[in-house]
């Protein structure tokens, strides 16, 4: 029996496996093919969904040896010619990471007299760029469609590095775009590339001691173990850039949105005063009497706490205090109707979580009915995945024929979006 076989048997179809799993639908696909194998960070997930032990997942991933011997001699079992391609840009874009970080590696001791010898026009337009970059990232519908032109602007910074390695300057612009890196990784599910691209970025910054650039770095770093759900490896990362946070600018952000991931931690740890401290800290931020920096490679400012709040409350199971601070949240001006729809619909979609969890069907197709409008208006991928994440917990509704109808609206979005 093979993964889509072992799938079926489960009950499971592509949408729902790929809701438990949190993956997109087509990665699934590509897994019952057998073009790609699950990382293993998805794998304790899938061995759980399918009541497999990781053994017994791991032997069902590996194809016997015939067939693979069949299929490195036979050209028909070849990956299409678009996989192929994809991957060979994605070896090349990791290539040019590596080397860039081998590059800032060679730093010296004494990163001020490099400073003094530094070619600053040189520097300055990395930095611009490197700017350019991260604003079109954040419009760009599809995150995919900026790696040509962040692979281009690695191959120059690796030309740069070259002919000056030894100046400090442009290993806070590597650090930058390492980290640009690591999100176009991550946000393509390749969550092991991008853990090295941070890990890239942390070092670039720790050799000329930038503390804000590395702390935002390991912050990121610990996105992928939180993604993951592993809490205590992710806390861990989150104490150490908080420590370097603060050997940063106190007029910078840096430490509280170190503090406002670390709620997010505490609430995967049902801690809920651990919680509330952190996300007490990172409201902090207001207290900052210079404009806060909200552009590149840090860009928290605070605004989306009231719902961050919520959203840790449905995580900590407490849903009188999700509901009050969710509903508070949807009514402040910046996610009325008109304004964000990402973020609107992100507390919709946490606000059908709590009706779920009560198994209040009215209180589900009140939020979810009108984040699933949202999604179909905007053609919103971001607003899909958290209508997808909500699959799961759609089950405490039985066997509701309006929720079975919403379910399956969901499980078609994606195919409708990629349509589209």
């Amino acid at each position: 029996m093979g993964l889509a076989e072992q799938r079926k048997a489960m009950g499971y179809s592509q949408e729902r496996f790929a809701a438990v799993i949190g993956v997109d639908r087509t990665t699934v696909g590509r897994w019952d093919r057998g073009e790609t194998t699950p990382e293993a960070l998805h794998r304790p997930k899938m061995a759980e969904a399918l009541q497999l032990s990781l053994t017994e997942l791991d032997a069902l991933l590996t194809p016997p040896r015939a067939d693979f011997q069949e299929c490195t001699a036979s050209p028909p079992c070849d990956r299409h010619g678009s996989e192929e391609l994809d991957d060979m840009i994605r070896r090349e874009f990791l290539r040019l990471v590596v080397v860039a970080g081998a590059l800032t590696a060679l730093a010296p001791d004494d990163a001020d007299a490099i400073a003094e010898v530094a070619d600053r026009r040189s520097v300055d337009d990395f930095r611009l760029m490197n700017g350019h970059l991260w604003q079109v990232y954040q419009l760009a519908r599809s995150k995919s469609s900026v790696t040509p032109v962040v692979q281009d602007q690695l191959g120059a910074l690796n030309d740069a590095l070259k002919e000056s390695g030894l100046e400090g300057g442009l290993h806070e612009a590597a650090g930058d775009l390492f980290q640009l890196a690591g999100e176009l990784s991550f946000d393509g599910n390749r969550y092991t590339d991008a853990a090295a691209s941070y890990a890239l970025a942390a070092s670039a910054s720790s050799n000329v001691r930038a503390f804000d650039l590395w702390a935002c770095a390991l912050v990121r770093h610990a996105y992928v173990d939180l993604y993951a759900r592993r809490y205590a490896a992710a806390a861990e990362t989150l104490e150490v850039a908080g420590r370097v946070a603060k050997r940063g600018d106190s007029t910078l952000s840096t430490r509280h949105w170190v503090a406002s991931v670390q709620a997010e931690v505490y609430a995967g740890l049902q801690n809920l005063g651990a919680c509330e401290r952190a996300l007490d800290e990172a409201q902090r931020v207001d207290d900052l009497t210079t404009p806060v920096h909200t552009g590149g490679w840090l860009r928290f400012d605070g605004s989306r706490l009231a719902e961050e709040r919520g959203a840790r409350y449905v995580q900590l199971g407490r849903l009188d205090l999700a509901e009050e601070t969710l509903k508070r949240a949807l009514e402040s001006r910046a996610l009325s109707k008109g304004q964000s729809c990402r973020r609107r619909a992100a507390v919709l979609v946490d606000l059908a979580a709590v009706g779920a969890k009560r198994h209040d069907v009215e209180h589900v197709m009140a939020y979810g009915g009108e984040a699933l409008r949202l999604a179909k208006q905007s053609g919103s991928g971001y607003i899909a995945r958290r209508l997808q994440g909500l699959q799961v917990d759609l089950q405490r509704c039985g066997r509701d024929g309006r929720v079975a109808a919403f379910n399956t609206e969901i499980g078609s979005l994606q195919n409708m979006l990629r349509k589209g």
